[in-house]
């Protein structure tokens, strides 16, 4: 997969389906493919003066071609650039420790903003204006996730060959056109727009199906999920599955 600065104008169809009337519930349900779709990982600040050019970057893939389909984004916001006078309001520590697991574990040689991580490796591509690598084309498994309402279930079919090791999942809800206006640190007096910001990140045990409960949403923002399985104790993912959710 080739995604470069430029992007085509894109959509994706996602299935909702109205139960019955008096329930009034939009279901809605993201299903991968069988080949691999990369998870994208920024971490970023908006205590960062480095890190609104990343976060501009990502928005742009609400226009890929490959978006969901291909490459999934998310953008953790870290807690440890609040000390230099603005504190992040997306910021969460569990956000920077799971940036430092991949140092203790070699998927990226330094903690640091703007980072990215795709398919569990330390990208520095976007410095120097390179496409994201492509994934394995050799089919993985699928992974589908139904949710409705507040609720979700999800279940990873895999391929065949695929060894059947232990699966533990991640689900994401995402935030979309968050706007913040900066009054204090390095980006004093600028307005960051935010996509694809992770507002809350659950993981579920070992299984091949989980249900759970996503965060309450306000009833006028714009949102997103990306949900992802890897090996039990570690972050590399397997498959990837996203899309937008409805009002």
């Amino acid at each position: 997969m080739r995604i470069d600065l430029l992007w085509l104008p894109a959509w994706l169809t996602v299935c909702l389906t109205l139960w019955p009337a008096q329930s009034s519930l939009a279901q809605t349900v993201l299903t991968s493919p069988a080949a691999r779709v990369q998870l994208l990982e920024l971490y970023t600040s908006e205590g960062c003066s480095s890190c609104p050019p990343a976060d501009k970057w990502l928005s742009q893939l609400r226009r890929a071609p490959g978006l969901w389909t291909e490459i999934v984004p998310v953008a953790f916001h870290v807690d440890y650039w609040n000390y230099l006078g603005w504190r992040d309001q997306l910021a969460d520590s569990r956000f920077s420790e799971r940036q430092r697991r991949y140092r203790r574990s070699g998927g990226v040689k330094s903690v640091y903003t703007p980072g990215f991580v795709v398919g569990g490796r330390e990208w520095r591509g976007w410095f120097q204006r390179r496409p994201l690598p492509q994934a394995e084309p050799a089919p993985v498994g699928v992974l589908a996730v139904t949710v409705t309402d507040n609720r979700y279930r999800a279940q990873f079919t895999r391929a065949d060959g695929v060894a059947a090791r232990p699966l533990e999942l991640y689900v994401a809800l995402l935030g979309m056109d968050l706007k913040t206006d900066i009054k204090r640190g390095e980006n004093r007096g600028r307005r960051l727009t935010h996509d694809f910001a992770v507002l809350g990140l659950s993981r579920r045990p070992a299984g091949e199906a989980w249900t759970g409960t996503l965060p309450q949403r306000d009833p006028g923002g714009s949102y997103g999920l990306a949900a992802w399985v890897s090996p039990v104790g570690e972050l590399t993912p397997v498959q990837a599955v996203g899309g937008y959710l409805p009002p």
